[in-house]
């Protein structure tokens, strides 16, 4: 295949980028607006990446924690990590902007920050890959993010760097 439109997301400078909540894309499925939120925890290529291990457990602890949510359950499509391992995706119901769920990240990245227990879904019947989870990491990184960025979020943590 040749001439290949480049997607939106690799149209973004990475070099520029920050950690925080950007929409990444809106999509009209039927009579709804889907958004896609970029959960950015890491600056991309200028620190470490999130080890599988705690990003599957803030996965797993997250999608736990959104799909329980009283205001924003029904909202939710689907949380998950990038590929490049740099933070999550969120995509929910609705037409909405990055300061919009501000409050919904940070009492997400609490509740994993906050976490004690088993983790929920991490028997063999209940996961692909059960065995590779890091609880301890998985609430370092989320206490980072929610102090240093969550905390004192910026306009600069909401929109993509032009």
């Amino acid at each position: 295949m040749k001439d290949l439109e480049k997607i939106p997301s690799f149209t973004i400078d990475h070099e520029k980028l920050k950690r925080g909540i950007y929409v990444s894309r809106k999509d009209q499925v039927g009579d709804e607006i889907l958004t896609t939120f970029d959960i950015r925890m890491k600056e991309p290529n200028r620190e470490p990446v999130i080890n599988n291990a705690e990003l599957h457990t803030i996965e797993h602890l997250g999608a736990t924690y959104l799909r329980n949510d009283p205001e924003y359950k029904d909202k939710i499509i689907y949380f998950g990590p990038m590929g490049c391992r740099t933070g999550n995706y969120l995509v929910m119901q609705g037409d909405l902007d990055s300061k919009d769920i501000v409050e919904l990240m940070k009492n997400t990245f609490a509740f994993i920050r906050d976490f004690e227990g088993e983790i929920p879904g991490t028997t063999a019947k209940d996961c692909g890959n059960y065995l590779d989870h890091n609880l301890d990491m998985a609430k370092y990184e989320a206490k980072k993010f929610y102090d240093e960025v969550l905390d004192n979020i910026t306009e600069e943590n909401l929109v993509y760097p032009s």
